[in-house]
C-alpha cells in the first residue's frame, strides 16, 4: 500500500509556494556567500513545505552522507531538491492562483545559469 501524499489530502495554497520560494531564494543567496550550512537548512525548508513524499528529504539526506561529498555539493543537491519542489507545488496551484504568486526575478536568473 502506498503512502499517501499530502497533496491527496490538501490543495497547495498560494502561502506555502510563498515559503517554499522565499526559502529557496534565501538557500541560494546563503549559497552565492558560501555559507554552505544555512543554505542547506533553508533548501531543507523550501522542500518540507507540504511535502509530497514526507521522507524524501531525509532519505536524500541519507544517500548524500554515504557518498564523500564536500559541503558545498550537498548544498547544491538539496539546492536542486528545493527547486524541482518548488515547480511542482506551483504546479499543484490552479490557474487563477498561479497568478498570486510570480516566480520571484532573482530565482529566474538564478534557473537561468543552470
Amino acid at each position: 500500500m502506498r503512502e499517501r501524499s499530502m497533496t491527496e489530502d490538501k490543495p497547495v495554497t498560494v502561502e506555502e509556494v510563498r515559503s517554499a520560494q522565499e526559502n529557496l531564494k534565501n538557500g541560494i543567496t546563503l549559497h552565492e556567500k558560501k555559507s554552505f550550512k544555512e543554505s542547506i537548512e533553508e533548501f531543507k525548508k523550501a522542500a518540507m513545505t507540504h511535502p509530497f513524499d514526507s521522507k524524501h528529504v531525509e532519505d536524500l539526506g541519507t544517500k548524500l552522507k554515504s557518498g564523500s561529498y564536500k559541503l558545498q555539493q550537498e548544498s547544491i543537491a538539496y539546492m536542486g531538491c528545493a527547486a524541482v519542489h518548488l515547480n511542482r507545488l506551483i504546479q499543484g496551484l490552479e490557474e487563477g492562483q498561479k497568478q498570486e504568486v510570480p516566480v520571484d526575478d532573482s530565482l529566474m536568473n538564478a534557473f537561468k545559469g543552470w
